[in-house]
């Protein structure tokens, strides 16, 4: 299939999930700097990267799994970070899932504004792309939660994004900000937070730290400054067990839940 064919099924694809995915606004946009900058979200399984696709405004480009982008590496990848915590009894579906989305994934990774993200030595592609595209204007956002949880809001981040900074600081003199977003999907917004900047004076690993703490703290805290509301975990853990974005009893969890359903 050629490149135009393709390209035309990414562009049916994504106006498809536009119809059909709700509308998300984007509150805190002042806090965006004049710069380019990473914004750095929870991801709320395919939620963050979704809304981001859609409805972050300006030119992006978005950190996108190396393995979602090739056809042989998609059902492995797949089955193992979304639905391996699904029950026992329809795992298999979802096995066969995984094969059936790879030329879908394939195609549509491919063909949004994305920038592969290498977990060995093509690591070092990753970072350039990401310091070409951030000098070109571009804002850069990143999904870096691993398995770990941290606590109701967010699971853990990997911390070796915050390298990009360095090479950007080597490229340009500049120090890039990183701004926290807080993806809400049951309230259909998208949160920014304020800024925080790096210092190219600090040790990479204490400025890593420093940052990293820094955004789950923020992400947190714009999290719980919401009104009651269901929170999207990172993993694709059954929804009856996805927490609140503040500690409920169970009558009122329960209220939420509903209504969130039913979009009251």
């Amino acid at each position: 299939m050629g490149e135009r064919e393709n390209s035309l099924i990414y562009k049916t694809i994504k106006a498809i999930v536009h119809f059909f995915y709700p509308k998300t606004e984007v509150k805190g946009l002042s806090h965006l700097p004049d710069e380019p900058a990473i914004i750095v979200g929870n991801h709320t399984q395919m939620n963050g990267p979704i809304a981001c696709e859609l409805y972050f405004p300006g030119r992006r480009y978005i950190w996108c799994a190396s393995q979602m982008m090739h056809l042989k590496e998609v059902p492995a990848y797949a089955y193992r970070d979304f639905w391996s915590q699904k029950p026992k009894s329809v795992r298999w579906f979802f096995r066969i899932l995984s094969y059936l989305i790879a030329p879908v994934s394939v195609c549509i990774f491919n063909h949004a504004d994305t920038i592969e993200v290498c977990r060995d030595r093509r690591i070092v592609s990753t970072f350039r792309e990401t310091a070409e595209r951030l000098q070109e204007g571009a804002n850069v956002i990143i999904f870096p939660e691993c398995d770990k949880p941290y606590n109701n809001i967010l699971y853990d981040f990997q911390d070796g994004f915050v390298d990009i900074a360095k090479l950007y600081y080597k490229k340009t003199g500049r120090e890039l900000s990183f701004v926290p977003l807080y993806i809400a999907p049951a309230l259909k917004t998208m949160y920014l937070g304020k800024p925080i900047k790096f210092c190219a004076e600090n040790p990479t690993r204490e400025e890593r730290k420093r940052i990293c703490s820094y955004l789950m703290q923020e992400i947190t805290d714009i999290a719980c400054g919401l009104p009651p509301h269901v929170v999207v975990p990172y993993r694709n853990i059954p929804k009856k067990d996805y927490p609140m974005n503040i500690p409920q009893n169970e009558t009122i969890r329960q209220e939420v839940k509903d209504n969130a359903k039913t979009g009251n």
